[in-house]
């Protein structure tokens, strides 16, 4: 910790001891070390000691030094084909031959990355589509000099994606997209194949938040509130518990795997947390076989698991279950404590009380850690815990009141600021946020309970990026005490009932041209770059636009009309030729009608049951079609995709909004809703406003929690829905949409994109450069479809657009670039076979785009480097935008 959060945890814990909650501390002089050491006899405020007696039983326990550690990736929902739609390109494009001056199966050298902070020299051999000379060499070329007159083919609106987007003065970014029923021709369905068994609400259900382990299949599953897990033991593992168990590990019992003996300093493949442990569990010993477990009021940050003693019982324990919660707590109903600790108790330390009705406990584990537990029984009086065995502390039958327990690795210091806090917890969050020109802030605030609420405040943790985004006023109530996350560095404890975050610069001036941190939108591109993409176009243009859109996937039909809308944009707004689009144009805009009309392959359904818009592909079966579409897997890539093609249609022609607004918006609000009070869909499915990105598993069992694969599509959604805010005049979504990006810009540059100074990551797997897949527990440098470098790094690039500048930061770009694709690399780019080596070099484009350009530009182009779901005609735009045209 550097010096200032030093100063400021200090001046933080003088200010808590200062207080009148401090003056109840009892025996604030004596040095705790001493006390820890005596066995008097239990009186007022004396501290006493207990250990666990000796018994023949306890020699035969064996205590949770083997953790378990899952490896092996878990496949359900998710496909193994590649990301994008397989066509053969080459057959859409015949006749280029004698456009581009000979045939197109020519492997090109590979132009070597600058350092981002160089130039790139010029091209070294020259391109077939010329980069001098007028645009007007071919009739087919020639630029549009009059508006077409047809009622939808006209550009009616001003220039598209202005340098000056509208002002915004404290737009609310949460208002609603929509309040209506779902279009009459979305059928509703209520026999999804995963039936809601075990979450008693009838509101719509997040279904991929942090909690969904407490509902889905055997509940058993870790649910990761960070710094903590928490999973129902259910009966299982050494315990034999029926409670709640307890963990938190550190980095000594991290599991990893192989090193890849290809990459710049040799990472290991994955890292993984064990799953399993039971640091303490929170039961009582009425639980047994005939216990249950619900959840009930799950919403945006938070859900209530009860575990009832016996169906219909009243007698139960009640979990707040809250993202950041500073303490696991427990509810009880009438029953008798037992916590239980699978890693043993050393010993226990009745502590006093930190306040008048609250008992503390000092709990030392055979692991070396130290847990506090602070009881508040409802009738105030001691509860006299006694710890009858090594894995047994019990407490008095019939209580009602809560416990609750804290993990302390900060000494004196962390116990004080815990002390403080003791008595209240959390019980749900909500989130507000506003912009302001290019600043906009978020703030996560949280509703308590528990005793004396109004003069006790909450301690929560916050993640690496909330810290570095905290306002003033956030930074000054940082604690000292630190908590490793299982897959985000060290979390911090903050005092306090709210956070504020602050995002500077946002991309407010991204537009659908090609856009640069330091040049912006590059609306107007040179006249060797529109006469390069007018000579490219006409033969993506003649693709078969329905034939390509008209599949059995979401995802792989999104991408296709979202490559024919950015492709029809390029020509008409880029190359600035409205003429030589408007058929492609027409087409596309029939072929999108397809879906809003839901006569698809598989058309969508509202499922009444988690309450969502599904893909149909999942109710014949198998929940894997479709990438698990029906099981609310991937929504915001699939429906990204939908988004950004509307936008782009809506700014063309304006006319089209109305008749296909509801639709859209019916996306936004499935995969990205902006109220908690929508009774169609749930608030943010997807982007997780506390972890600062979005979770792409939706309704499949997983012991390592929710996880995301493609930070690229991630951040795809949340520029879709810019765009589509503009495009519609929602300037709340817009502002949504700048927010997001802002967010995911910090976030994934946290924990995904790893530069080499990156901490929130093991130093032994950071040059793996990107993630792979993380997960809520383990991060896994592969993917579902293969282990190839392309595959692994590629997902996390694709698609290329206008706003992949801000997310992928230059030196990352360059680091990971010299680092897997230079010549000298493992996997050079110019030996990358397919789809993949043009996104590899669209990508370049970012930090080397006259190479980039160079590349898109060569003779003889291959055009299987183009995969199913991009165009060559958008490269060379995206490459030009950024600089590399002449």
């Amino acid at each position: 910790m550097d010096s200032r959060l030093k100063w400021k945890a200090t001046a933080l814990l003088t200010w808590v001891l200062a207080t009148d909650i401090a003056s109840c501390l009892p025996h604030v002089g004596n040095e705790v070390e001493a006390t820890l050491q005596t066995t008097a006899t239990e009186s007022a405020g004396a501290y006493k000691t207990q250990y666990p007696p000796s018994n023949s039983e306890d020699r035969l326990l064996v205590p949770e030094s083997h953790p378990v550690y899952r490896v092996a990736l878990e496949q359900d929902g998710h496909s193994s084909q590649q990301p994008f739609p397989h066509f053969d390109i080459a057959r859409f494009v015949d006749g280029l031959e004698d456009l581009l001056g000979g045939g197109h199966n020519t492997t090109a050298p590979a132009p070597a990355a600058t350092k981002a902070t160089t130039s790139a020299q010029q091209p070294k051999h020259s391109a077939p589509i010329p980069t001098t000379g007028s645009v007007t060499d071919s009739p087919q070329a020639k630029p549009s000099t009059t508006v077409a007159h047809g009622p939808v083919d006209t550009v009616s609106s001003p220039p598209i994606a202005s340098d000056h987007p509208k002002s915004m003065h404290g737009q609310d970014i949460f208002q609603p997209v929509a309040t209506g029923p779902v279009p009459a021709n979305i059928k509703s369905r209520n026999d999804h194949p995963v039936q809601n068994k075990n979450a008693n609400t009838t509101d719509p259900i997040a279904t991929n938040k942090f909690y969904a382990g407490l509902f889905l299949g055997t509940q058993t599953n870790a649910t990761f509130t960070q710094p903590y897990s928490l999973g129902w033991s259910k009966g299982e593992g050494s315990l034999k518990s029926w409670g709640m168990g307890i963990s938190h590990v550190q980095t000594h019992m991290l599991a990893y795997g192989p090193t890849n003996d290809k990459i710049p300093g040799k990472p290991v493949q994955y890292y993984i947390n064990p799953v399993g442990l039971q640091h303490l569990v929170f039961s009582a010993t009425e639980l047994d076989k005939s216990s249950i477990m619900s959840v009930e009021q799950p919403k945006a940050f938070s859900a209530h698991a009860v575990i009832k003693r016996s169906p219909g019982s009243a007698q139960q324990i009640t979990f707040p279950v809250v993202q950041g919660m500073g303490y696991t707590t427990a509810v009880y109903n009438d029953l008798q404590p037992l916590l239980e600790s699978g890693v043993f108790f050393r010993k226990v330390v009745s502590a006093g009380s930190p306040r008048a009705g609250i008992f503390k406990y000092q709990v030392f584990l055979e692991d070396d850690t130290n847990w506090l537990v602070y009881a508040t029984p409802a009738d105030g009086q001691d509860p006299k815990f006694k710890l009858v065995s090594k894995t047994n502390l019990r407490g008095p039958e019939g209580f009602s009141g809560t416990i609750q327990v804290a993990k302390n690795p900060a000494g004196k210091s962390g116990e004080k600021f815990y002390d403080n806090s003791s008595g209240v917890y959390p019980v749900a969050g909500e989130i507000s946020g506003s912009v302001t020109d290019d600043v906009g802030s978020y703030k996560l605030s949280w509703t308590k309970a528990g005793k004396d609420v109004k003069g006790t405040p909450l301690i929560m943790f916050a993640l690496p990026h909330h810290v570095h985004s905290f306002d003033n006023a956030t930074q000054g109530r940082i604690t000292d005490i630190h908590l490793r996350t299982t897959t985000k560095g060290n979390s911090t404890a903050v005092i306090g009932e709210s956070w504020t975050m602050v995002e500077q610069n946002l991309p407010i001036d991204i537009g659908f041209a090609p856009w640069s941190t330091t040049q912006g939108s590059a609306h107007e591109l040179s006249d060797a770059a529109q006469h390069a993409i007018i000579q490219a176009a006409p033969h993506e243009l003649k693709q078969n636009i329905s034939e390509q859109t008209s599949l059995n996937s979401m995802y792989y039909s999104g991408k296709a009309l979202s490559k024919f809308a950015t492709l029809v944009y390029t020509v008409n707004q880029l190359g600035n030729n409205v003429d030589l689009a408007t058929d492609a144009f027409q087409q596309l805009k029939k072929s999108f009608d397809l879906f809003v009309q839901n006569k698809q392959q598989y058309p969508l359904a509202y499922d009444t049951v988690w309450k969502g818009v599904v893909s149909t592909a999942g109710y014949d079966g198998d929940l894997n079609q479709d990438f698990g579409n029906t099981a609310y897997n991937d929504h915001h890539f699939h429906y990204g995709y939908f988004i950004q093609t509307a936008a782009i249609i809506g700014s063309l022609d304006p006319n089209w909004l109305a008749a296909n607004k509801e639709w859209v918006n019916m996306l936004v609000r499935d995969a990205g809703n902006s109220v908690e009070d929508d009774p169609h869909f749930p608030f943010s499915r997807s982007f997780d406003w506390y972890n600062g990105h979005s979770w792409a598993k939706g309704l499949f069992e997983s012991y390592d929690g929710k996880d995301q694969e493609s930070t690229s599509e991630d951040t795809m959604f949340a520029y879709a829905i810019k765009m589509w805010g503009q495009t519609t005049g929602d300037a709340s979504m817009e502002a949504r949409g700048n927010v997001m990006l802002g967010i995911l810009g910090r976030s994934l540059n946290n924990y995904f994109l790893m530069e080499d100074d990156n901490v929130n990551q093991p130093a032994n797997f950071t040059g793996n450069k990107v993630t792979g897949i993380l997960f809520e527990n383990k991060v896994d440098h592969t993917t579902y479809f293969g282990a190839n470098l392309e595959y692994i790094q590629g997902i996390h690039m694709l698609p290329l657009m206008p706003h992949s500048p801000f997310t992928r930061r230059k030196e990352f770009v360059h680091q990971e670039w010299q680092a897997m694709f230079a010549e000298n690399a493992s996997t050079p780019a110019s030996k990358v076979e397919g789809g993949w080596k043009g996104v590899l070099y669209a990508n370049l484009a970012l930090v080397d785009p006259k190479a980039s350009w160079e590349f898109f530009t060569q003779p003889n182009f291959d055009y299987s480097w183009i995969d199913g779901g991009a165009t060559r005609t958008w490269y060379l735009a995206f490459a030009a935008g950024l600089g590399g045209a002449p």
